[in-house]
């Protein structure tokens, strides 16, 4: 089974090579993929229904967390199987015929397909209850693909989207009905869960276990198209009809139905199951039916037929007694292949005439007798008529439901079900003969219809299924012996477990003159008569307005939430700062403040102010509530975010003190590069804080801040005193030198005990990065920046005109005499800067730090195991080094530095983190497991060397892509902006104070660059 699901989403994924090499005729190798498994599935049958009754397949996934592949083939499972891959193999070979050579997206068409097929598979053997949701899910997402495989028009596009609305609805009622049966069973093994229901419908979790089962009634009821979800399906023929055939008859829709008979063995018998299934598969069925009738589209004929029928099938395997658990089986294959047979033949009806509507279309029976016939012979199955599949699944469907009807726990509802049910065969016969009038019949006043002659390849699909019907009509026995092991689980709990055989009873073409006999009677002269008298049907049902309107519902419903969605967006999302922190705010303090006071609980023991043995604790953390103070009464930006630093600043001394140097030291690193980057962005803004928030709003800012402030110190110190349970960071120490043979127990625990939390950070941090990117770049990263060699000396940042007399130009002239006589610059792109963005102390500085600041680096990144450090202080301290480099000589010094991409460093990081933890599992270990090699080398002596240092080396590649990706983004982005502006007269928020009391007659316009070159703006002016 592991191995079928494996090769259909391999060639799946190779699909679009495959149609690029062969066209169209790819649609055979495709077919191939279902076709084999289809025979493989033949080759299982005696595994199947010999010995224990099933086979399985299990690979542990997760087991802490119970999940697990597994499968899981059974009666029930096979018989699925064989529509799933019989009629997906057919199907693939149709489209060979039925797209035409300049067809675009076939390989993705191919591609989507041949995978839907497999994950329906992947759906009916999953024996987890999770399992079965992500196979679930996957045909939700690929039936919209398929269903909006025409993006260009405007009703395939909502159709799509219109059923991924209502089936993704449905599948989250599901999946939580699913985790509450997990739950409650101590088990998602669907196996396990079945064997043990009638114990947990009737014990104590009993509604809980009903309420389950409903929810999940509920994912099949819009899977499967049932009222008031019905009106999806029929939108759902904008899909090509392959897709149509496939997705209605075999598969999709089939997904409900399947549930429903897998979870009927164990359930139907719980509170809600027989209302829910019975009485909406009831309306289904006739509401389906009556608006068959109604149509001139033949592919939509069928569509409200499939609505109808799935409500027919829903009925039958729900109603939870081996007679009908035979027959909903046996109706469920009949269906498949009549219905797919019909969808086929619309499709080449189109294919070959270019019109499916009933009142163009006459005398197609002429121009293609053969095609008439294998119609005839699916349709006639629909509508029951002997010796087809149809009548002998119909025949057994209405058995079981007059036994039903008979039975005392039934009552009155019993012959109101089997009424409705015998309404419902009625109109199934008059759509049905609808249907090949539709298609087929000469009609008065109509010109012939201009048919093209069929290619027996085209034709043979729907053929082979049509003969498959009568077959089975014929022979019903072997479709019986598939279907008995499944109908005796409903029997296995009777009082004589020897009598199973004879409540299911059993499949025939003859049982003699019985009253479902007289029924089908009655059937065909209704349906008959309603064919015949179809003009005065029409009339009448023209004279009946559409009280309900599933699709008009839907629409009202989608526009109520849009209405709902801009009413409340508009209230909320204001522009305003002030209130989005406010709101954010007040529910992180009242919440957690709620809580404390309805819990009641006592302070912990023990509580003290400051560390006996540390009183300079008291005087940092003065200092960082001076650092916050200042910072709300600063009227300078640069000075707000400088006193937010103190307080980061503060915490990490704080640290310090407590004797955790490796927190201490990532603390300070983190506040350092968070500090230049607002100071980066901080350049785009005016420098002062404007627009503050006076008045009531003041004492309401100081309130909600003392709120938060007092609660979280509450919350944190109630938190401490909670635990119950050991610690179990106590065994780090342990486990950090015995099993990740290091002595820092913080880096251990990052790259080697919790090396999955650290991955998925770095993953975030990449992702954060690229964010910032997105934000300042249209597109790219910014990495397409000149070589220093090919910039004038002296053009980048140059200042604008300055007023001699000024003391400014004092300063100016100095530095435009450093920067004469210092040609031999000092960082490799200094020569670029222009001579008043220059400085000396500065690029010495940056000379002699920078190279000692990479190799500190590389210390604190191979130290780390067993010293403070690590990958992630090393990045850091790498990224700072980085950053010197840039406000020394702008964005041409930072891309001599690092001329490789931020993204390739991004990228590069994750793949080295990634191969650390997968190359242990291909070794037969576990991912992110770790090794200790030790060994003698020459001069170096003893080394000892653990894996997790190639993880801690992603994290370190990862951190200094980061820093790249904001200096490039943050710095050298607004730099270049910056000159633009100044190259059009225009001035950047500090110019304009900088130069408001400058005379503009005294301005001198900017000197001329030399062509191509661009001018630099440079952090270091800024800062």
């Amino acid at each position: 089974m592991i191995t079928v699901l494996a090769v259909h989403f391999s060639v799946a994924v190779l699909a679009p090579f495959l149609f690029r090499a062969w066209g169209r005729n790819a649609f055979y190798a495709l077919a191939a993929v279902p076709g084999a498994s289809f025979i493989w599935l033949l080759l299982q049958h005696g595994p199947v229904y010999t010995g224990a009754g099933s086979v399985s397949e299990t690979v542990p996934w997760i087991p802490g967390l119970q999940l697990e592949l597994a499968f899981r083939m059974d009666a029930l499972a096979w018989v699925m199987s064989l529509l799933v891959l019989g009629v997906g193999s057919l199907v693939l070979v149709y489209c060979a015929r039925y797209f035409k050579k300049k067809d675009q997206d076939l390989g993705a068409f191919g591609a989507q397909l041949l995978a839907f097929a497999g994950a329906m598979f992947g759906l009916v053997v999953a024996d987890d209850l999770l399992l079965l949701f992500i196979f679930w899910e996957l045909t939700t997402i690929l039936s919209y693909l398929l269903i909006g495989f025409a993006r260009t028009r405007l009703a395939a596009r909502r159709s799509a989207l219109q059923a991924l609305m209502v089936t993704t609805a449905g599948g989250l009622a599901m999946l939580v009905g699913l985790i509450m049966l997990g739950h409650t069973a101590g088990t998602y093994r669907i196996s396990s869960i079945l064997e043990q229901a009638p114990a947990l419908a009737g014990g104590a979790s009993g509604s809980m276990v009903s309420a389950a089962v409903v929810l999940i009634l509920v994912g099949a009821i819009t899977k499967s198209a049932l009222v008031p979800f019905h009106f999806w399906l029929p939108g759902a023929m904008a899909a090509p009809t392959p897709v149509s055939a496939y997705l209605h008859a075999a598969a999709m829709v089939k997904a409900g139905i399947y549930l429903v008979a897998r979870l009927a063995p164990g359930f139907s018998e719980t509170a809600y199951w027989q209302p829910v299934v019975l009485g909406l598969g009831l309306a289904t069925m006739l509401v389906g039916g009556y608006r068959a009738l109604r149509q001139t589209d033949i592919k939509l004929i069928l569509a409200y037929g499939t609505v109808s029928q799935l409500g027919f099938l829903t009925m039958v395997v729900g109603l939870g007694t081996p007679d009908a658990a035979l027959a909903g089986l046996a109706m469920l294959l009949a269906h498949g292949l009549f219905k797919a047979t019909l969808f086929l033949v619309v499709g080449i009806i189109d294919h070959q005439s270019g019109t499916r509507d009933v009142r163009k279309l006459s005398g197609v029976f002429r121009s293609s007798r053969a095609l008439g016939v294998v119609a005839a012979i699916g349709a006639a199955s629909m509508a029951g008529v002997p010796p087809l599949a149809g009548f002998v699944a119909k025949e057994s469907v209405l058995e079981s439901f007059v036994h039903h009807a008979g039975a005392d726990e039934a009552g009155p509802w019993g012959m109101v079900v089997l009424a409705g049910l015998v309404l419902g065969s009625i109109l199934t016969f008059a759509y049905s003969a609808r249907f090949m009038w539709g298609a087929f019949a000469v009609k008065p006043g109509v010109e012939p219809t201009p048919f093209k002659a069929i290619r027996p390849s085209f034709l043979a699909a729907p053929a082979i299924l049509s003969l498959l019907t009568i077959v089975y009509g014929l022979w019903p026995a072997p479709v019986d012996a598939w279907i008995q092991p499944y109908a005796a689980l409903f029997a296995s709990n009777a009082p004589d477990a020897g009598t199973a055989a004879e409540q299911a009873g059993y499949l025939a073409l003859w049982h003699g003159f019985t009253p479902a006999l007289g029924l089908t009677a009655l059937t065909f002269a209704l349906g008959l008569a309603m064919y015949f008298g179809r003009d005065a049907v029409a009339r009448v049902q023209s004279l009946v307005p559409p009280w309900v309107d599933g699709d008009k519902a839907y629409q009202y419903t989608i526009g109520g939430l849009d209405d709902a969605a801009v009413w409340i967006t508009g209230r909320t999302q204001r522009g305003s700062l002030y209130y989005y922190l406010a709101v954010i705010l007040s529910v992180a303090f009242v919440l957690p403040l709620s809580v404390i006071l309805v819990a009641g609980k006592p302070l912990p023991d023990g509580i003290y102010l400051v560390d006996p043995g540390s009183p300079l604790q008291l005087v940092v953390g003065a200092g960082i509530v001076i650092g916050a103070l200042a910072a709300v009464k600063a009227n300078k930006r640069f000075l707000a975010v400088l006193m937010v630093s103190v307080t980061g600043y503060g915490i990490a001394l704080m640290f310090a003190l407590q004797g955790a140097p490796d927190l201490a030291l990532t603390q300070m690193l983190v506040e350092t590069i968070i500090l230049v980057a607002f100071v980066l962005a901080m350049r785009s803004l005016p420098p002062e804080l404007r627009d503050r928030t006076g008045g009531k709003y003041r004492v309401v800012r100081v309130i909600i801040g003392l709120g938060f402030g007092v609660t979280m110190v509450f919350a944190a110190i109630y938190a401490m005193g909670a635990r119950i349970a050991t610690p179990v960071s106590l065994e780090f120490p342990r486990l950090a030198y015995e099993g990740g043979g290091g002595l820092n127990i913080v880096n251990v625990t990052l790259v080697d005990i919790r090396a999955w939390d650290t991955f998925g950070e770095i993953t975030v941090l990449a992702l954060a990065a690229t964010g910032v990117a997105s934000l300042i770049f249209v597109r790219g990263r910014g990495d397409k920046i000149l070589n220093s060699a090919t910039v004038a000396e002296g053009t980048v940042g140059r200042h604008r005109g300055v007023d001699p007399g000024s003391r400014d130009a004092a300063a100016l002239a100095v530095s435009r005499k450093f920067a004469a006589s210092a040609r031999d610059a000092w960082i490799v792109a200094g020569r670029t800067l222009a001579p008043e963005r220059r400085s000396i102390i500065f690029e010495v500085v940056t000379r002699l730090i920078f190279h000692s600041m990479i190799m500190f680096s590389l210390y604190l990144l191979l130290a780390g195991h067993n010293l403070p450090g690590g990958g992630f202080a090393g990045g850091l301290t790498a990224g700072l080094a980085l950053t010197i480099r840039y406000l020394a000589g702008g964005r041409f010094e930072l891309r001599e530095a690092t001329p490789v991409s931020a993204g390739a460093l991004l990228g590069i990081g994750l793949a080295v983190a990634a191969t650390s933890g997968a190359v242990p599992l291909l070794l037969g270990g576990q991912v992110f497991q770790s090794a200790i090699i030790e060994l003698w080398l020459p001069v170096f002596g003893d080394i000892k060397f653990v894996t997790s240092t190639i993880f801690d080396i992603g994290v370190y590649i990862v951190v200094v892509g980061l820093v790249l990706d904001v200096l490039r983004s943050l710095g050298a982005e607004i730099d270049e902006h910056f000159e633009e502006r100044s190259a059009v007269g225009g001035r950047t928020p500090g110019e304009e104070q900088e130069f408001a009391g400058e005379d503009s007659a005294t301005t001198s316009a900017p000197e001329q660059e030399p062509e191509g070159v661009a001018s630099e703006t440079t952090a270091k002016g800024q800062a």
